[in-house]
């Protein structure tokens, strides 16, 4: 029975409620990121990380500092400064244990500090009823959601770098060549993931 909830929980969130395509959270690297598929799964792998610990990080930092101490006004600074610790780290390690991609993510990298779908996971723990009596279930909950939501994030990000790359070769008017294109894609992206939940176009 708990084993279902958990594949419910992964599997909503990287297909039905996907950061990216159903929620638009973190379309700043969405869209930067996304022209090349090598450097597309370097940064999925690395928001898979940084999502999968800041829910781990997160949730027993609300549960027994914020909530116990009356300062839940806090949360989302307190979320920030965890995620902004978490980038540092997962940074120093690519930049020491592959260059190439630490070059090929460029700003981007950094940028997964204020990619608001960090943030929105570890505030979505809260507000999906995670923060129950049962603490290591609801601990659990948010780290499988966290993976889920990375895993979607990467799944978004590879879809679209695979589809850029292949509209590189394509030939497209000259006036929708570019940023146009992109954009478009993306929405066609997002309205394909709506078909997930159900929701007919």
């Amino acid at each position: 029975m708990e084993i279902k909830v958990f594949v419910t929980i992964l599997l909503s969130t990287i297909f039905i409620n996907n950061y990216v395509l159903a929620r638009i959270l973190g379309l700043c690297p969405f869209l930067g990121v996304s022209r090349k598929l090598g450097s597309a799964v370097g940064m999925g792998l690395a928001v898979i990380f940084v999502m999968t610990l800041t829910s781990f990080i997160t949730y027993p930092i609300y549960k027994y500092v914020l909530v116990p101490y009356r300062v839940t006004y806090l949360t989302t600074i307190v979320f920030i400064l965890v995620i902004a610790a978490l980038v540092q780290l997962v940074e120093m390690v690519i930049e020491k244990t592959s260059p190439a991609l630490y070059q090929a993510l460029g700003i981007f990298l950094p940028l997964i500090t204020t990619n608001c779908a960090v943030l929105g996971v570890a505030v979505l723990n809260l507000s999906s009823g995670f923060a129950e009596p049962n603490v290591s279930m609801g601990l659990l909950k948010s780290v499988t959601q966290g993976f889920g939501g990375g895993a979607g994030f990467t799944l978004a990000l590879v879809i679209m770098a695979g589809i850029r790359e292949r509209l590189e070769l394509a030939d497209i008017p000259e006036n929708l060549k570019g940023v146009p294109i992109t954009f478009i894609t993306a929405g066609l992206l997002a309205l394909a993931f709506y078909g997930f939940s159900g929701m007919k176009i």
